[in-house]
């Protein structure tokens, strides 16, 4: 019997696709839409391969594969992208858009794929809608790229296929199938983007802020993947594996990263670092206002723990509790939305590169601080954390992120012709910030009739979508920039089936949320 959870999940992914392709109609829609149809169909032999234990790897048991959603987030992504770069005619970043797309069918078909060689007895049904998706896509791809795209496109599939196989056997439990076709595939793609433009550096070309968000994320991901092999040989919990791994941090960072850094920015990272944090006096009072922010939830983080350690019975974090650094990372972003969207996308790479790297000194226990750390954040896991890494939180600063960093600021509209576009780095605050956090506030302390299948309730969506519906009128009020030109009813539209899709998913919805929101707005 079919689960009426991942049905009406898949009706709400398949009514995003079909209004974003009722606006953006080309080629690569059918591309789009067939590929749509057949994750549908292999999205149930990747649960059923859960469910029996036949998964090659192992993956977090308490949610479906989330094979459909996952799939159709970088397609769609890349699609709009395209249209939004062609409208302002910024070819580059319009073959990168083409790119983008073309990246995510092939690396979703590919797990598609896999999915359906080891499923027992071979189903014949999905195996002839993955074949024709397989061709649309294929054929599509082959009128539409160069041969240097294709090279490219190519390349991250193979960059994606080794970093699956290496990160999925060390980190068991950690993704469903979908989050690790999101994840890793970003990863894949950044890593090639990386080295794409490191080999082609031209002096004065490129924005160092992009740069410096490239190397951050493929810095810290090398870096783990080096501890992680090196600690399958060494007890990483003792000080002389500590005070290792501190040195070669610090040789990595000087001697690799930075110079990696230095190559594709032709200037020193650090003093350009130093210079643009305190470029002006708006973004000195922006950094001390984050500082207390970020002192204020280590203060609930130690409160907490501190409650637990005097003899309070209750061992997890309430949803309330945990939802409040939910409203510190919205009064976080929406100040360096309004005032200086650039400060905010180094501090949110920087944020993220201190993210992962306290969570390696937790996962490795690297003394002095790894035992605190493990027990600090014991108090404030969930189900999704069923692996050895501790993930919400990184995902977190992600979902709030992604729409600042994955938008060309050269294709962003202008004065009346923004319409909904001028939301787009707004997406994190409202899907993640205000919708989710309200929903689950609201739907966990008053929520009463329940959506079939699930455990959210009603009231917990409708009082998010009517949350949201206020966050975007206070953003007219306060940021000039916003232009909505009397788009309200696809941001109505967009914002209702967004909160219909966190109501029923069971993916990381600070991951996937946002995402969606965003192509809905950019669309």
């Amino acid at each position: 019997m079919l689960n009426k959870a991942v049905l009406a999940e898949a009706l709400v992914v398949f009514g995003i696709v079909l209004l974003v392709h009722a606006v953006v109609w080309d080629r690569f829609s059918w591309c789009a839409v067939a590929l749509a149809v057949q994750a549908f169909y292999v999205q149930f032999k990747w649960d059923r391969l859960l469910q029996l234990g036949g998964a090659v790897f192992q993956f977090r048991t308490a949610a479906n594969s989330g094979l459909l959603p996952a799939s159709m987030v970088t397609p769609l992504l890349g699609i709009v992208m395209k249209e939004r770069c062609k409208a302002a005619g910024t070819v580059y970043f319009e073959r990168f858009g083409i790119v983008v797309a073309s990246t995510g069918m092939l690396v979703a078909l590919f797990l598609s794929v896999i999915a359906v060689g080891i499923t027992k007895p071979v189903p014949t049904n999905t195996c002839v809608l993955t074949g024709v998706a397989g061709s649309v896509i294929i054929y599509t791809m082959k009128h539409s790229l160069t041969v240097s795209e294709v090279i490219e496109v190519l390349e991250v599939l193979l960059i994606f296929v080794y970093l699956s196989m290496i990160l999925l056997y060390l980190l068991p439990r950690c993704f469903t199938p979908g989050e690790a076709l999101l994840v890793l595939g970003a990863v894949s793609f950044v890593l090639n983007q990386l080295i794409k433009r490191s080999l082609n550096v031209v002096e004065g070309r490129g924005d160092p802020i992009d740069f410096f968000l490239l190397v951050a994320v493929v810095g810290i991901v090398l870096l783990g993947l080096f501890f992680t092999v090196l600690f399958l040989f060494l007890d990483s919990g003792t000080w002389i594996s500590s005070l290792f791994f501190h040195m070669m941090t610090a040789v990595l960072g000087l001697g690799v990263v930075m110079p990696w850094l230095y190559r594709v920015i032709q200037r020193n990272p650090l003093l350009w670092l130093l210079q643009f944090l305190f470029q002006t006096q708006t973004r000195v009072y922006l950094l001390l206002y984050w500082t207390c922010l970020a002192a204020s939830a280590c203060g609930v983080v130690f409160y907490q723990n501190a409650k637990i350690s005097s003899g309070c019975k209750k061992h997890q974090a309430s949803t309330i509790t945990r939802k409040y650094f939910h409203f510190i990372v919205v009064a976080t972003y929406v100040p360096g939305l309004v005032f200086d969207r650039q400060l905010l996308h180094v501090a949110a790479a920087l944020c993220l590169a201190v993210f992962i790297f306290l969570e390696y000194i937790r996962y490795f226990r690297i003394k002095p601080f790894g035992q605190t750390l493990r027990q600090l954040l014991s108090l404030f896991l969930d189900e999704r954390d069923s692996g050895p890494l501790i993930l919400t939180h990184i995902y977190l600063l992600l979902g709030m992120s992604l729409p600042v960093w994955l938008f060309p600021r050269s294709c962003a509209p202008k004065g009346a012709l923004s319409r909904a576009g001028a939301l787009v780095p707004y997406s994190g605050v409202l899907a993640v910030g205000v919708g989710d956090t309200i929903a689950s506030v609201f739907g966990s302390t008053m929520g009463e009739i329940k959506w079939p299948g699930t455990k959210k309730t009603f009231e917990g969506t409708m009082t998010a979508i009517f949350a949201q519906v206020i966050a975007v009128a206070l953003i007219l009020i306060f940021d000039s920039s916003v232009n909505l030109n009397s788009s309200y009813a696809w941001i109505l539209a967009s914002i209702s089936l967004v909160s219909l899709l966190e109501a029923y998913t069971t993916q990381i919805d600070n991951l996937l949320l946002p995402l969606y929101l965003q192509i809905m707005f950019m669309a």
